[in-house]
């Protein structure tokens, strides 16, 4: 397929976003200002490469000594100007696989260690994040969380609190709280669970 835009330009770039200028083509050839934020710099732009890869990853990590419980933060989010509920996640380092990053970003935002648990591939591949404003993608990494009496260590400009929540809490949550939507689609797997096999829904399916 023909690229729909005719250059990018950088027009402002920090350690963690950077945002361009696109002039994009309509189907009919008409050219259009579309801007666009990514944590990519210019050469990596996916527009511009083709190439598929995760910047950061989500972690789905169920309560290992009490399955019927998932581990959540309520997290301040300064675009929102208050507190939302969602999943730990963070970003992929350099060197760093999708599992690898989620057991740091566990430890750091909550304390546990995570015990990543596989299943079909197509639970743990990248999904975009908002591909009308950025070409961020995001993977998912499922696992047991496990309290080996660490303390969380969030960055400073980070305000966290870990929530241990079970099917009513969570339920309660999605229904009078903010949420970030990854932790609700993922919590609606959740709540369909059981104990005796959470990871059931994302085993491979003949």
């Amino acid at each position: 397929m023909a690229a729909k835009y005719t250059s990018i330009k950088d027009l402002y770039s920090n350690r963690f976003l950077n945002f361009y200028h696109m002039d994009a083509l309509t189907d009919n050839g008409r050219a259009f200002d579309y801007f666009f934020v990514s944590r990519n710099n210019i050469e990596n732009i996916k527009a511009v490469t083709g190439r598929t890869f995760e910047e950061g990853c989500v972690i789905y990590p169920i309560l290992k000594s009490d399955p019927g419980k998932i581990i959540l933060i309520r997290q301040y989010r300064y675009p929102l100007g208050r507190f939302i509920y969602e999943l730990p996640a963070g970003l992929i380092e350099a060197g760093e696989t999708p599992e690898q990053a989620a057991i740091r970003e566990l430890k750091e935002e909550t304390g546990y260690i995570l015990e990543p648990v596989s299943g079909d591939p197509m639970w743990n591949r990248g999904f975009y994040m908002g591909a009308g404003y950025t070409d961020e993608s995001s993977a998912t990494v499922f696992g047991y969380a496990t309290a080996d009496g660490c303390v969380s260590m969030p960055e400073d400009t980070e305000s966290i609190s870990v929530v241990t929540a079970d099917k009513a809490e969570v339920r309660r949550i999605l229904r009078e709280e903010q949420v970030s939507l990854r932790m609700a689609y993922l919590c609606m797997n959740f709540l369909g669970s059981e104990e005796s096999d959470p990871f059931r829904f994302i085993k491979i399916q003949e």
